[in-house]
Parts: C-alpha cells; structure tokens; sequence
C-alpha cells in the first residue's frame, strides 16, 4: 500500500506542475468543445492536436492527448441528449433515453446527471488503472520476442473480429495497415521499402498524416449530410432544472456502480472498449430494471452507460501502457506517441519511467475534475455551438488538417498523403470496412515485424520458438480461436439471411 502511495504523490508531484496542468486543461476544453459537435469525435479532435506533440515534452502530450480522449467522451452526449445525434459512437446509447428526457423538459437533468455519471465511472477505471497497470507490468517483464509476437497478434485478431462488421473486412483492413506500417527502412538492414524512390518517406508514412486522412477528412465528409443543429429549440439548462429528484438520484446510484465495473473490464480488452461496455451496461439495466420505462426517459438508462464509457476510457490504458498493445485507433495514435519522443511500449514505461506513467494517471483525476467543474456551469455554452452552421464549422477544421500537416513536415509528400489517406478512408466507409483495424495494424505492424524477426534470430529461423513458452502458445491460441468464432458468427449470419430471403419469397 505504501508503494501505491508513494507512486500516486510522485505522479501528483508530476500532474500538478503548471505546463502539465494547461495542457490537461486544454486536452478536456477542446475534448469536449469537439465532443460536442456532431460527426467529429475523439479521433479527429486527437488528429487536429496530433502535431503539437512534436514541440511538447512526452508526460504533457500524453496528459493533453488523455484530456481529449476521456473529454470527448463528456462532450458526445450533449448532441445525443439535445439533438439525437452522437457526438462520439460511445454517447450512441445516450439517444435511447436522454433525447426523451429532453422532449419531456427534462435535458437539464439529463445533462447534469449525465456529467456526474461520467464522473463517477472516471473515478472508479482510474481505480482500476492504479491497482492493476503495476501488477501486469510486472508480468509482462518476463516476456520475450515469441511472448510479445502472440501477443500482438492477439491485439490485432481480436480488434478485427470482436468489432462491429465482417470479421473477414477486418483482418483485410489490419493487413493493409501492416503494409502500410512496413513502408520506410528497413528496421535490421536499412535498406529502402515501398518508398517509390522518395526520400521523404524513408522514415516511413507519417501517423499524423494517416490519422488526419483516415479519421479526419473522411469523418468530416461522411457526417455533412448526417449531421443536424440544434436549431430554435430551446431547454430549460438553469441550475434549478437540472437538479434531479430524491428518485431520480436514488435511481442512479446501482446503474452507476454497476456500469463503471462493466466498463471497467470491457475497457481493458482489445477492441471491445466504451461503444460495447455502454451497450452492455444499458443492456443489464434494462434485465434488471423496469423495462417498460426504458427507451422513453428512464434516468437509469444514461447514468448506467455513461459510467460504463467512462470508466472503460480509463482502463483502456491498461494494455496501451503496461503491455504496449493499443485495444483502439485511439490508443494506437498515443502509442505513435511515445515511439515518436523515443520511448519504447510496454513495461519498461513503468519501471524505467515511473514519473511519466504515474504522471499521466494521476492527471487524469485532474482532468476529471476540470471536467466536473466545465461541464456543468457551461451547458448553455454547449447548447449554442451546436447552432453554428457546418457549412462554417466543417471547412475551417479541413484547413486546421492541412495546415497541421504542413507546419509539422514542412513538404507535400506528406500533404499528399493526407489527401489519398482521406480519399481512401471516404472510399472504405463506403464499401463498409471499418478503419480502427487499420491504424492498429499500421502502429503493431513494424513492432510485429521486429519480434517477429529477432525471434527467428535468436532461435536460428526454428519457427517452433513461438510456441516455445505457455504465454505464447496461449496468445496464439486464443488468436485461432477468435478466427474460428469470428467464422462461425459471419455463416450463421449468411444463413439467417438466406432464410430469410427465402420466407420473402416464399
């Protein structure tokens, strides 16, 4: 207990110096603020602050990037509650119950009960991440190359298959980001790949670029036509209605506890992470509680989700710091993170750099308390940002995308990357693949290669060395096993449809 102790006042020591904080504060404000309009969401607000990373020190980027990943998660629920529209695929399930809480008069209670919830469900996956992040560290300091291969490879099946959409368009997406990942020099010899005779990609294609393209343009494109204000309506947001009854309250707290400990554990898993922990949560309150008030303003159904989010965002961290094995896109770009300022992924961040991994966690109690603090007196704020018109709004985010590329490289290869990274995530949407498997291929891809290489060095090329230990083979293993899941979800899919064709025709 002593040690926890100890590691909690260093990274308090960290959390607190003034450059941490400002950046802590600017990560949750502009998190929240991008949270708040519809269509944008944590991947394009991390992409547009991406390259201010480059001139910052690590503990302040990462504090900053951690602000806007748990501050957007606040903000979606807004134009869910308000507008019927997510801010972020997580506040999706805030529609069920906060829009009908807001067409009875009730969205300043819905909105207030919503932050307190989301608070709450901080709380408890901080928790989470301070009691278990050091004990799995200290395990994962007996992984080898082999150990580290199956690991990854587990990452990446996993986020493929248990993800929403085919499994079979997932693993293709992974695939093209480890080839995309591969671009550059080679990691052993140095010798040039796929670089097209350019010499500004021997470094390989920029994160940056990638994630603005895939995440940034194409989101904003796509969710134009989507995308809808808040127009003349107008709520009762004073304080005195958004206090909640003495039920509304007495209502909320199991939800609550319950949808952090949900999100707590689905957080933690490779691509599961707060879309699934807040269903998963609406769905237990909805076996428990009763169902014929759900879907038409049951206070129980936004607490209950929007805890489970939250606290699924704290824990996400627990594999991206301790085992350098991103569960999410988001992850996958802080992970790009530490690589770029030199720091190697996994558990030697704990041991070797305890101030900046303690740092990190304690800033995001800070964080969610900035939020606590913003959230509630800035409701009206909120309201009215969601009138302003996209036709203003989406084109100064594209010049903020370009010109964050530019001002960080400083030549139009890189622009042009963007720009075909942008065309290809619009043109893959379409087509219905999914782009989070992409960017973790693309950040796992070139870690794979080189366990993957050094393993066959070190062992003489036996490939028998990757199943040489229990954690490998397990890894590998379970990675089989969702293959085989993940086919037979997608035939007894193809068969219900095909019985259903055939009861249409017949």
């Amino acid at each position: 207990m002593g040690g926890m102790l100890d590691n909690a006042m260093l990274g308090l020591e960290v959390a607190l110096q003034p450059e941490n904080l400002l950046f802590c504060f600017i990560g949750v404000f502009l998190g929240t603020i991008l949270g708040v309009i519809p269509g944008i969401g944590v991947l394009v607000a991390i992409s547009l602050l991406f390259p201010i990373t480059f001139h910052i020190e690590p503990v302040a980027a990462l504090v900053m990037l951690g602000g806007i990943y748990y501050g957007t998660t606040y903000g979606g629920s807004t134009s869910a509650i308000l507008l019927n529209v997510p801010g972020t695929p997580s506040s999706a399930v805030a529609c069920l119950d906060g829009y009908p809480m807001a067409q009875k008069g009730r969205a300043g209670t819905a909105l207030f009960m919503t932050t307190v919830a989301s608070f709450f469900g901080g709380t408890v996956g901080i928790l989470a991440l301070m009691g278990f992040s050091p004990m799995i560290a200290a395990s994962a300091l007996k992984f080898g190359s082999a150990e580290y291969f199956g690991l990854m490879v587990l990452g990446l099946i996993a986020a493929s298959t248990i993800a929403s959409g085919s499994m079979l368009k997932g693993i293709a997406m992974v695939l093209v980001g480890i080839l995309m990942g591969l671009v550059g020099s080679d990691v052993y010899t140095g010798t040039m790949r796929f670089t097209f005779g350019q010499m500004a990609l021997y470094e390989g294609i920029s994160i940056i670029a990638l994630a603005m393209g895939i995440f940034g343009i194409s989101e904003v494109v796509t969710s134009i036509r989507s995308v809808k204000r808040a127009g003349s309506v107008r709520y009762d947001i004073s304080f005195r209605a958004m206090m909640p009854t003495r039920s509304e309250m007495r209502a909320s707290w199991m939800p609550m506890i319950r949808g952090s400990m949900i999100g707590s554990f689905f957080g933690a898993l490779p691509g599961t992470g707060g879309l699934i922990a807040s269903y998963m949560s609406y769905a237990a309150e909805k076996r428990i509680g009763k169902t014929e008030t759900f879907g038409k303003g049951a206070i129980q159904g936004v607490t209950g989700p929007e805890s489970a989010n939250n606290a699924a965002d704290q824990t996400a961290f627990i594999p991206t710091l301790t085992l350098g094995i991103p569960g999410s896109p988001t992850m996958a770009i802080i992970l790009g993170v530490l690589i770029i300022h030199g720091i190697e992924p996994g558990p030697m961040v704990v041991v070797n750099q305890p101030d900046l991994f303690w740092g990190l966690v304690m800033s995001f109690w800070v964080g969610n308390l900035m939020l606590l603090v913003l959230n509630i007196p800035m409701v009206g704020v909120w309201v009215r940002l969601l009138r302003i018109p996209f036709h203003l709004m989406y084109p100064a985010i594209l010049m903020f995308i370009v010109m964050g590329v530019l001002t960080t490289y400083n030549n139009a290869i890189q622009v042009w990357v963007l720009l075909i990274m942008g065309a290809f995530g619009y043109v893959i949407r379409y087509l219905g693949f999914q782009a989070a498997p992409l960017i973790l291929g693309f950040v796992l891809g070139p870690l794979m290669e080189e366990h993957f290489r050094r393993t066959l060095l070190l062992s003489g090329g036996d490939f028998g060395a990757f199943l040489s230990s229990g954690i490998a083979q397990v890894c590998l293993g379970a990675s089989a096993l969702l293959v085989l899941y993940g086919l037979y979800l997608s035939w007894t899919e193809r068969k219900r449809l095909a019985a259903g064709k055939a009861a249409a025709r017949g």
